[in-house]
């Protein structure tokens, strides 16, 4: 469905119109037609105002919940941007931020953009990083094959950009299996657990259908990482199944010990507690041994 470009060094370039770092912010790759820009929703007005704001254009609302829990995000294509987020500035609350993908050249068509959307919303739906407000996830659109291969182009500078300015929207938090990522597994087997993780750029993940303690260790029902688990159970990603706690979905946490806590139900040092199929803990093996005081 989707194609994927192979990671390799590349040069992208970040240009602030209105000269503040916080404020709208245009992305490109030097060598393509494609921006991103993303706009936050106080600079709504603004944004509409530039020339950039007049053509065809795929765009994303972010948002999330008040205590930051639950990252949201819909995806649309439009003919009319300036019209279409006028009325969802009127329409929709949750959203802080808008990304909207265009071209340089003013070249997408209609055509690329319902493509585009159908691929987006498939794509952010598989990675699960975010809850999409989109109603459903679209038909694909019939897209004779030049056309289709342009969109798939497009899609993957698209995905480079928003990740580089903070929106990893369809990337997985987990790496992908084989021997390109090279991933090595840690274990959680402390009291009863049974818990497979990935440390990763990002953090630590813990990998869909570990197995963690319901009970909440003594003093622990009021730690973050205790808050932290209530709100994973509450969205689903972690279910309570024959007196152990599963993770439904892979998911990605900050820290090591933020991932350990959750696991075993209690307060728990990370470094230590997750351990490779020979036994070395993950500070020995990402920080070496003798390497001073436990992070988090």
């Amino acid at each position: 469905m989707t194609s994927s470009s192979a990671l390799r060094p590349q040069t992208i370039q970040i240009f602030l119109p209105l000269g503040d770092p916080r404020s709208i912010r245009v992305a490109e790759i030097t060598t393509r037609i494609v921006q991103v820009i993303e706009v936050p929703r106080p600079q709504l007005d603004a944004f509409l105002q530039m020339p950039e704001s007049d053509q065809v254009a795929v765009y994303f609302l972010f948002g999330q919940s008040e205590d930051g829990a639950d990252p949201k995000v819909y995806i649309g294509q439009t003919g009319d941007l300036r019209k279409r987020l006028a009325t969802h500035n009127k329409e929709k609350d949750f959203w802080q931020r808008a990304l909207v993908l265009i071209s340089r050249t003013n070249t997408l068509t209609q055509t690329h953009g319902l493509f585009l959307e159908w691929q987006c919303i498939q794509t952010a739906k598989q990675a699960a990083r975010y809850r999409t407000e989109n109603g459903n996830a679209g038909t694909k659109p019939h897209t004779p094959a030049p056309l289709e291969a342009d969109c798939i182009e497009i899609f993957d500078t698209g995905r480079t950009l928003l990740a580089t300015l903070g929106y990893p929207l369809f990337e997985p938090v987990a790496n992908l299996p084989g021997p390109v990522a090279d991933a090595e597994l840690f274990y959680c087997r402390r009291a009863g657990t049974d818990a497979r993780g990935e440390y990763t750029p990002e953090g630590f993940v813990v990998l869909k259908g570990s197995k963690g303690r319901v009970q909440i260790a003594k003093g622990f029902e009021n730690h973050s990482f205790a808050k932290r688990r209530d709100e994973l159970i509450a969205q689903g990603k972690i279910v309570i199944e024959n007196g152990a706690t599963v993770f439904s979905d892979d998911v990605l946490f900050p820290s090591p010990s933020g991932a350990s806590a959750v696991v075993c139900a209690a307060a728990s040092n990370g470094w230590l507690d997750w351990k490779n199929a020979r036994g070395e803990t993950l500070n020995d093996v990402k920080r070496g041994n003798g390497s001073g005081t436990f992070g988090d």
